[in-house]
């Protein structure tokens, strides 16, 4: 597996500020799912999400896939003429 070590580096080194800006926007201790869900928006956070309510946009860093339904998920790019993913994947 190939792991590009400056994007891993930059991730980690944002991440504290991003959490820190979600918890100031919540008023309240984050889970670790809020953690990671508000530290890969697509764009930083103006308001606290609410669950069922509002509609995000994520950008995430890695797309990791399993079985059958990423085997699938490739081909489906191989035949559509994609030379490569938009964001790295795992299977």
């Amino acid at each position: 597996m190939v792991f590009d070590l400056d994007l891993i580096k930059k991730v980690y080194a944002e991440m504290p500020g991003k959490i820190a800006a979600a918890r100031k926007l919540t008023g309240s201790p984050l889970t670790l799912a809020e953690k990671i869900l508000y530290s890969h928006l697509y764009k930083p956070a103006t308001e606290a999400y609410e669950r069922g309510k509002k509609y995000v946009d994520f950008a995430p860093d890695r797309v990791a896939m399993q079985d059958a339904t990423a085997q699938m998920a490739l081909l489906q790019f191989m035949t559509c003429g994609r030379s490569k993913v938009a964001v790295p994947s795992t299977v």
